[in-house]
């Protein structure tokens, strides 16, 4: 069985951008977050809503804007070397 989607606030979660499934959630919720599909740029209002592979998500975190692309979906919430590995930034941190 092949993944092609994940939802957004699970896909956070495990990308260690939110502490807990929470929230990431109402991070969504309150409509924090963009994602652009397919060149299609939409802001995301359910946490049920899938990232996919190739999207590129923008998303204000600690003051800052973050802008990256998805590279990887996950398994798991692991160590904060193998979240590194979700994603690439579009531009630094910094």
């Amino acid at each position: 069985m092949s993944v092609t989607g994940c939802r957004i606030d699970v896909w956070l979660w495990r990308a260690r951008f939110a502490r807990t499934r929470s929230l990431a959630a109402a991070m969504v919720e309150r409509g924090g977050v963009r994602l652009t599909h397919n060149g299609a740029q939409t802001r995301l209002d359910k946490p049920s809503r899938c990232v996919h592979v190739g999207d590129a998500l923008v998303f204000a975190l600690g003051g800052r804007l973050v802008e990256l692309e998805v590279e990887a979906l996950g398994d798991r919430r692991g160590p904060a070397e193998e979240a590194r590995d979700l994603y690439s930034l579009r531009q630094p941190l910094g």
